[in-house]
């Protein structure tokens, strides 16, 4: 694919080879009917399925590897991969076998056991200490489970962990077809956009997304803000925010942002009405702001009509649309107008519409949406890094496309 380098899983030779892949399956679970524990979306996995599904139709035999939560490197029960593998399986309908742990025990000799389209798939990858930090010990082990290693897993590309960018260094790396497809579609958006390129930024924090918004007064025709990081770009601007959520280290973002786009030819927008509540609460009192000087004693939960019926226009006449960060707090319904309708309008627009990860594509499938957009990206901070032009430690490990020619051979 164009503005792609590095090798694909489509170039490896894998016939009758064992392939190690990395997936992103850190998916929500929810207590089963059984008592036991469960998938509550498995968007993630589904979204593995092409680079599971062409690797086993030509021959290999998948180890696969994933991290779920955040164990620290211990064995917690209650994220063991098990749920994962049952869903799986029934999504490949194929037995998924899942190994007693990552490396110890008898993993090898589980996996040298394993046949052409045979799938195991290791305990989270997380319940080894040296999994985060990287260790050169735990990489080389791993690598010695296969003969070769696919990254498929985009959400956790933007870590230098073990499974993501160690294991690279001792077998040859190829690039799973999400990977692939998900760096060409957030590259294209920064490089190559059809104009005018809207970007819809929201969620808490302005520091969170200084890089991208420093990145997109370069490169972009419009900033829409909205979320609660609208709230330090007034705090920026001396205007009274109530409750509303801001912090120091992101007034002071805002204030460079505002700083920067008086110089810059993209146009950064905030929001010209408001939603307000006494306090975070679906049941709490509620007033629409026919404008932004939020009073005390109330918060901003959203965005108001006007503000949304702006950024809907903006949208509707791009001819590329980035979204990432919902307007106010969508979880909350009387609260969710602004989000909807942003929804709504990235999914009517007639331009290429790309949701950035994290909170926006939550929101987007709630309305029921999500069919409608050109790209839904499962990364949250890679999508982020890939867009503020950062490097992403999983894919640099890979193999270079021109490489592939001498290690296949």
């Amino acid at each position: 694919m164009p503005g792609f380098t590095k090798a694909s899983v489509r170039d490896a030779q894998v016939k009758g080879r064992r392939v190690l892949v990395r997936v992103d399956f850190n998916v929500p679970l929810k207590d089963g009917e059984d008592g036991g524990r469960e998938v509550a979306d498995d968007m993630r996995i589904r979204a593995a399925l092409p680079t599971l599904e062409l690797l086993r139709e030509r021959g290999a035999a998948l180890i696969l590897m994933s991290h779920l939560g955040r164990p620290q490197g211990k064995v917690d029960p209650a994220l063991s991969m098990a749920p994962v593998a049952k869903r799986l399986g029934e999504l490949l309908g194929t037995e998924v076998k899942l190994a007693s742990g990552v490396i110890e025990g008898d993993v090898d000799l589980t996996c040298g056991a394993l046949g052409p389209g045979d799938v195991l798939l290791l305990e989270n990858v997380r319940f080894e200490p040296g999994e985060t930090e990287n260790d050169p010990k735990l990489a080389e082990n791993l690598a010695t489970l296969a003969d070769v290693y696919v990254n498929d897993a985009f959400g956790a590309a933007h870590r230098a962990h073990a499974s993501t960018e160690g294991v690279a260094h001792h077998i040859p790396g190829y690039a799973g077809l999400l990977l692939e497809k998900e760096v060409t579609e957030l590259s294209a958006v920064v490089e190559s956009p059809t104009r005018p390129l809207v970007v819809v930024l929201g969620g808490a924090k302005v520091s969170d997304k200084v890089g991208v918004i420093d990145r997109f007064l370069e490169v972009a025709d419009k900033i829409l803000i909205g979320g609660a990081m609208a709230f330090s770009f007034f705090r920026a601007e001396g205007k009274p925010v109530g409750d509303s959520l801001f912090d120091d280290e992101s007034v002071e973002a805002a204030r460079e942002a505002l700083t920067k786009a008086e110089s810059s030819e993209c146009e950064l927008v905030l929001p010209v009405d408001l939603v307000l509540g006494r306090e975070f609460s679906a049941e709490t009192e509620r007033q629409e702001l026919d404008g932004v000087e939020v009073p005390d004693g109330w918060m901003g939960l959203d965005v108001g009509p006007r503000t949304a019926e702006l950024y809907g226009k903006a949208v509707t006449d791009a001819g590329t649309v980035l979204w990432n960060g919902p307007m106010g707090a969508f979880e909350l319904e009387p609260f969710a107008a602004g989000t909807r309708a942003v929804a709504e309008a990235v999914a009517a627009a007639p331009g290429t519409t790309v949701i950035g990860g994290g909170d926006s594509v939550a929101a987007i499938r709630k309305f029921g949406l999500g069919d409608r957009v050109d790209w839904l990206s499962t990364g949250g901070g890679a999508s982020l890094e890939l867009l503020e032009g950062k490097k992403l430690p999983g894919v640099e490990a890979l193999i270079d496309a021109k490489e592939t020619e001498d290690i296949d051979a």
